[in-house]
């Protein structure tokens, strides 16, 4: 981070190996009473969560708004981070590709939840975090009761969580780098009795993305991957997802969604057709079915069901399918 400007509050607290409720009192009254973050001071903050081994519980509260408000409102333009920042964020939070511990981790969602418009690479970093606990046991959300190889409902919330920070109040679709790694969690864990929130989670998200490539113009993400209770009804066992998705799921999901061809006869009608063919995203291609096709096993092992569930409802929902994905949607109703 180079060498740190630090008043002289910031520069005593250095030596101490504890932060106290009276410290950050005195930073938040004596530091920051301007209500004005800047770099230095942000970088002091972070210097002091690393050093300090004792920290009160008031102590995250402020250091996660104090750096929010540092690079999301300080930095221009206001309300957006920009690939700069990002990486400086990502850096500084960062050690050998991982969040260093869960205030770190809390402050990045939080900057996602503040942000107007972030960089796409932060949310799938931002994943990466859950997907290193829950594939590989490591990273600071292994601090907890978190067991390797297995989703409990507190890992799908927290990755429900990110999804939603990333797209704010916006129509932005879930990324490909956002569904590569939902695709790794939902391999690794496959054997595993995960909680049943995940299928919900997993299959609306990758069903978003592949919906939206396709041309359907993509709905907020709260209401894209909103949870159905319903589908977590027969316990943590896979086997009645399925038929519980097909029997209620894929018309609460595709009401979401409006067809390539609503949007362009609705921009039409306004006199905008130039404008509805810009919004349109082109159909699959082939790169992109073989992606799918692969991430699903490419026809090689026996569909998992919350698999088939995607592939019912990509079946149902888009006219036009790549013949890449056509060997593995006959393998489904």
């Amino acid at each position: 981070m180079g060498e740190l400007i630090m008043s002289a509050p910031v520069a005593g607290l250095t030596s101490k190996d504890k932060i106290t409720a009276e410290d950050v009192t005195m930073l938040r009254r004596d530091v920051f009473a301007d209500g004005v973050v800047g770099r230095g001071e942000a970088e002091a903050l972070f210097a002091l969560d690393q050093t300090a081994r004792d920290k009160c519980d008031e102590w995250a509260p402020f250091f996660v708004e104090a750096v929010t408000d540092y690079i999301v409102h300080q930095e221009k333009p206001e309300g957006y981070i920009s690939e700069q920042n990002a990486d400086w964020l990502v850096r500084t939070i960062s050690r050998d590709g991982m969040v260093d511990s869960r205030t770190e981790l809390e402050l990045l969602v939080h900057v996602l939840e503040e942000a107007k418009s972030s960089p796409g690479q932060l949310s799938a970093y931002a994943l990466e975090q859950v997907a290193h606990a829950v594939i590989d046991g490591k990273g600071p959300l292994m601090l907890g009761d978190l067991v390797p190889g297995l989703i409990t409902k507190a890992e799908v919330d927290l990755l429900r969580r990110i999804l939603y920070a990333y797209g704010g109040d916006g129509n932005i679709a879930i990324s490909k780098a956002e569904a590569e790694v939902l695709f790794r969690i939902n391999d690794r864990t496959a054997a595993a009795e995960n909680d049943p929130s995940w299928n919900d989670l997993f299959v609306k998200a990758i069903a978003n993305y592949v919906m939206c490539s396709t041309g359907y113009e993509p709905p907020t993400r709260e209401v894209a991957l909103r949870h159905e209770t319903f589908l977590d009804e027969a316990g943590p066992t896979l086997g009645g997802f399925f038929s519980r998705m097909v029997s209620g799921g894929f018309a609460a999901i595709l009401e979401a969604y409006h067809s390539p061809g609503d949007i362009e006869a609705e921009w039409e009608a306004r006199n905008r057709a130039t404008e509805a063919l810009a919004r349109r995203a082109e159909t699959i291609d082939a790169s992109e079915a073989e992606w799918l096709a692969e991430r699903v096993g490419g026809g090689q092992r026996p569909l998992r069901d919350n698999e088939r569930a995607l592939l019912t409802l990509i079946k149902h929902a888009s006219p036009e399918i790549h013949p890449a994905l056509r060997p593995l949607l006959d393998k489904v109703a």
